[in-house]
């Protein structure tokens, strides 16, 4: 089922172009990813989406309601969350949902016991918030998201601040609502990783333009740009690293050797020239192709000219 559709989506703002033309889809069931460089436009469109910025141009229905015609129906499917959770820390966690289920109809002990199951945080829901890590007080916040029973979540930036054991908990709670309980998270961020591990399909923006949509089957098989991630091992890793760098390539020293994300027509040429430089070349292996090579190679293409 659609839950989230985005149709030539522009925002201008004191005659800036903020986001141009953004077209998009969320379905039931399924993580998708928003990824962008710092000020792309993911926290604008997402600001759109709960209507807290007027649309310029285009459309965005939720579950079929136009945000701006329906905005009251559509938002009772949204559930959302921007950055952090503002939550009463001297509280705890089951009374900050008392407090927030109050505001909605309906049977709330149901709802709140519902939700406190969902998220996985049963022994420690009567805890005050101020003891709880960053990664428990955004697991009381998708609580929160979810006491009206939404199709569809909307977070932004969801693991700013979070440690790593955070930031996996958090990736498993939205792994297991969209499985277990067919929600739709529509999820922002600019870690390339953490999309990778997280989403069933990433839409990437840049400058406020959408540049492409991947699957995480087409991350993993795609050969279309034929560029990769390739480790060099040679004589002199520092000069090799300099020389890389001279090529404004993108390029890391690691303990082994040297990483560089390249397209393979041009490494022949790169093998030819580190010869030319006296350094002896012992192994090239050529990685997987990751998320972070198509990220890079669609916002800002591959730069080096073999010179």
């Amino acid at each position: 089922m659609e839950l989230l559709k985005i149709d030539s989506l522009t925002k201008v703002i004191k005659k800036k172009k903020i986001l141009d033309d953004i077209s998009l889809t969320v379905n039931s069931g399924e993580i998708v990813g928003f990824l962008g460089p710092n000020g792309a436009g993911k926290t604008t469109t997402i600001k759109m989406i709960m209507g807290l910025f007027s649309i310029t141009s285009g459309h965005i229905t939720v579950c079929g309601y136009d945000i701006e015609k329906d905005y009251e129906k559509a938002m009772k499917n949204v559930g959302g969350i921007v950055e952090n959770p503002d939550l009463y820390k001297r509280l705890t966690a089951r009374q900050n949902l008392e407090y927030f289920a109050s505001m909605y109809d309906g049977d709330t002990k149901s709802q709140i016991d519902e939700v406190i199951e969902l998220v996985k945080m049963a022994g420690r829901v009567d805890d005050k918030v101020k003891t709880y890590s960053l990664g428990m007080r955004q697991r009381v916040g998708l609580a929160q998201a979810l006491l009206h029973r939404p199709k569809l979540l909307v977070l932004d930036e969801p693991t700013n601040g979070l440690d790593p054991i955070g930031i996996k908990e958090l990736r498993d709670l939205l792994k297991y609502l969209s499985k277990n309980a067919d929600v739709g998270v529509f999820v922002s961020s600019h870690l390339l990783s953490e999309m990778e591990l997280m989403c069933d399909r990433i839409y990437i923006i840049d400058n406020g333009v959408g540049i492409g949509e991947k699957t995480l089957e087409q991350v993993k098989d795609s050969g279309e740009e034929e560029i990769y991630s390739y480790s060099f091992i040679t004589s002199d890793k520092n000069k090799t690293y300099d020389y890389f760098k001279s090529l404004e390539a993108n390029c890391d020293l690691t303990n082994g050797g040297v990483t560089l994300v390249m397209k393979r027509d041009e490494i022949p040429g790169i093998v030819r020239a580190l010869i030319k430089m006296n350094i002896d070349i012992f192994a090239v292996n050529q990685s997987q192709r990751t998320l972070e090579q198509d990220f890079i190679s669609m916002t800002t293409g591959t730069k080096t000219q073999i010179r």
